[in-house]
């Protein structure tokens, strides 16, 4: 189903070529340059992604210009009726875009699934977006004057979205940017681009959207830049790694642009003496091991917190789970920890683990036969280490969780407050004034209460602080409406 070209790219067997979708059209992108997303399960080439460049970038963004003026002159109530057709037309897909998501990616299907869930209820929450669109309005500021407040849309507003996440964090964006009247430009990650093919696809078949108001380019860094220097371009969304959410932010913000640009994070699980031990348990692996590690909101330090021998206790319980996990290829039932994105994702893992196992003590090692794909990584915790070891400080977004040790509640939230990263921090208590005093005091913008992953629901924004985000507008919620609109203040007098 997905749009590709059936002309062969290089000897041997035809591999399927990706497009582009520009103005309500499949085209061949200009690209020479391509590269191959490959299942890391098994290595073999998915699709042959093309490296659209600034030539292709300015397609897209001429096509959303020249769509922009109609969309925002429709009816909020009918834009919402477009979105309540996706949203049908996604949940009647969800599984085959689930299964696209595991074999181009590498996550277990039950993981692919609830992702795909997720985006769907963005989706959802954006179809009431016409109720946060309206205005204010103050009678009478002085004789005769009138004050009114209303929002408008920014105009074409671009996504740069990350491997780890292909259906759901497009679906973050692309939803409200449409609720909110802006013509849209997608740029996947050239690491697994085909779910959100998929669903471009789909959105094609639904004739409430109209040609060039969402449009899809495939690419890497020159597609990237492209959309960050078109002057066409008035705001861009974007979710990666922390070094590159600061270049996104400088670059665009540099060329006249609103910009959203959600970085890294290092989140801290705390381990209270009095947690439950199997809600505890649960909560770390499925944090720190789900998706193979690969998401920001993954737990990957264990602050265990009281004596020694509770500390011992707790490291012993999560150390006991983790080694029950199966390790293998997401589409297997039975498979818990499914391989890294790539090959090349797997081996920098294994530098790291070696580097921290030299600093400290590998409780748990998760290195072995890479299997076909060359991605498989397992369950590693490391334990021991200096405060200044790269495990600790830095996102390395694999299965790899590290043990901080401390005696009490405030020490495990001042190690937690020194990292540069502020996504997301989680405790697991039995108190209620320990729960209530690490979530007043916790400099994270999710917090997690008993719960491993603390995703909000997509009412609220995915609120990440400090080095996790550049810009003051998160994904989702009331959030997103602020970022796609502009505020315009009208006074009057009659």
């Amino acid at each position: 189903m997905i749009s590709m070209s059936s002309t062969p790219v290089m000897d041997g067997p035809e591999l399927a070529t990706l497009r582009n979708y520009v103005g309500g059209r499949w085209i061949e992108p200009d690209a020479q340059a391509t590269l191959d997303s490959l299942d890391p399960t098994s290595g073999e080439t998915v699709a042959r992604v093309p490296l659209s460049g600034s030539g292709d970038v300015d397609a897209a963004v001429r096509a959303a210009r020249a769509a922009f003026p109609a969309w925002r002159e429709t009816s909020p109530l009918v834009r919402a009726r477009a979105l309540m057709r996706l949203q049908q037309e996604l949940r009647a897909h969800q599984d085959e875009i689930a299964a696209l998501v595991t074999h181009d990616m590498g996550k277990t299907l039950d993981d692919a699934k609830a992702e795909v869930g997720r985006g769907i209820e963005s989706v959802e929450a954006a179809i009431a977006a016409p109720h946060l669109l309206k205005g204010e309005n103050l009678e009478r500021v002085a004789r005769g004057v009138d004050v009114h407040m209303l929002r408008q849309p920014v105009g074409v507003v671009a996504a740069i979205t990350p491997f780890n996440f292909p259906a759901m964090i497009p679906l973050w964006f692309l939803p409200f940017a449409l609720a909110c009247g802006n013509a849209f430009i997608l740029k996947p990650s050239e690491q697994d681009p085909t779910p959100a093919a998929r669903i471009m696809e789909i959105i094609d078949s639904i004739d409430a959207f109209p040609p060039g108001i969402v449009n899809l380019v495939h690419g890497a860094h020159d597609a990237v830049d492209g959309l960050l220097d078109h002057p066409g371009v008035d705001a861009i969304s974007f979710v990666g790694s922390a070094a590159t959410a600061r270049y996104v932010a400088t670059r665009a913000t540099g060329n006249g642009k609103r910009v959203q640009a959600l970085g890294g994070a290092k989140n801290s699980i705390v381990v209270m003496p009095d947690a439950r031990p199997e809600l505890m348990v649960e909560g770390v692996i499925g944090s720190a091991f789900g998706a193979a590690g690969q998401r920001c909101l993954a737990g990957s330090v264990a602050v265990l917190v009281g004596s020694d021998a509770e500390q011992q206790r707790s490291l012993e319980l999560i150390l006991q789970r983790a080694r029950e996990l199966t390790v293998g290829a997401g589409d297997r039932p039975d498979t818990d920890v499914g391989p890294v994105v790539s090959a090349a994702s797997r081996e920098r893992l294994e530098r790291e683990i070696e580097q921290a196992a030299s600093q400290g003590e590998l409780v748990l090692d998760g290195r072995r036969d890479p299997g076909a794909g060359g991605a498989d990584v397992g369950p590693t915790i490391l334990d021991r280490l200096p405060e200044e070891s790269a495990a600790l400080r830095e996102e390395l977004f694999g299965p790899v969780l590290s043990v901080v040790r401390v005696p009490h509640l405030q020490a495990a939230i001042d190690w937690t407050n020194e990292s540069r990263y502020g996504n997301a921090a989680v405790i697991f208590t039995s108190s209620g004034g320990s729960a209530q005093t690490f979530r007043a005091n916790v400099e994270a913008g999710m917090i997690g209460v008993n719960i491993g992953v603390p995703a909000p629901a997509a009412w609220f924004p995915f609120s990440g602080w400090k080095d996790s985000i550049d810009g003051d507008l998160h994904a989702n919620g009331r959030d997103a409406v602020e970022f796609y609109t502009r505020k315009k203040v009208v006074t009057e007098r009659w």
